[in-house]
C-alpha cells in the first residue's frame, strides 16, 4: 500500500527533469578512506561492489548512500569553508540538478540500475570530527538519502538519474 507522503511527492515530481551521477566513492571496510571510482556494478539487495555494505546483510535499507552536489555546497558555505570533498561526507553517490529527498519513498535509476530510495541519511558525529564544530548543525536536512538496490546493473559518472514513473513506497516496507 502506497502512503500519503509517497502519493503527494509522486503527484509533484511529474516532468522532473533528469538529474546527473556525478561521482561515485567506496568503503572498503569502516574507518578507513573512500576510494573514488568512474564506475561500479551496483548489486540488487546488496550494495555496491566493493563497498563494505555489500558485505552486510542483503536486504538492507542501507545499501547506498546518495547526496546531492547542491547540497554539498550549502553545507560548505554555511561551514565557511571554501571546498568539501564528497569523500569526507562518507557518502556512495553524488548528484545533481535533482533533488534526492523529495526522492525518498520512489524508485528511481541511475544508468541501468534501478533504486528504492527511503530513509533520510543523517550525519554522524563523524561530520563534527571530519568537517569542525556546527557540521552536523549544517547537514541536517542536508545528508542526503539511503536506498536500496532492486535491479542490478553498472553505474557510471555522467550516468542520468531520473525518476521512475508510477511507483511510490511505503517507507514501512
Amino acid at each position: 500500500m502506497v502512503n500519503s507522503i509517497g502519493r503527494l511527492l509522486s503527484k509533484h515530481l511529474e516532468g522532473l527533469q533528469p538529474g546527473r551521477l556525478d561521482w561515485i566513492g567506496l568503503r572498503p571496510q569502516r574507518k578507513v578512506d573512500m576510494h573514488v571510482v568512474d564506475q561500479v556494478e551496483a548489486i540488487a539487495g546488496m550494495g555496491l561492489n566493493g563497498d563494505r555494505r555489500c558485505q552486510g546483510t542483503a536486504g538492507s535499507g542501507r545499501q547506498v548512500t546518495l547526496i546531492n552536489r547542491e547540497h554539498i555546497d550549502l553545507v560548505t558555505k554555511l561551514l565557511g569553508r571554501g571546498f568539501i570533498d564528497p569523500s569526507i561526507l562518507r557518502r556512495n553517490l553524488v548528484v545533481s540538478n535533482i533533488n534526492m529527498v523529495a526522492l525518498r519513498h520512489q524508485r528511481f535509476r541511475i544508468g541501468e540500475v534501478e533504486f528504492e530510495a527511503a530513509a533520510h541519511c543523517h550525519p554522524c558525529l563523524r561530520m563534527e570530527q571530519a568537517l569542525g564544530k556546527g557540521a552536523v548543525a549544517a547537514m541536517l536536512g542536508h545528508g542526503g538519502v539511503c536506498a536500496k538496490i532492486i535491479q542490478s546493473g553498472v553505474i557510471r559518472v555522467g550516468d542520468e538519474v531520473v525518476k521512475l514513473d508510477d511507483f511510490a513506497v511505503s517507507p514501512h516496507e
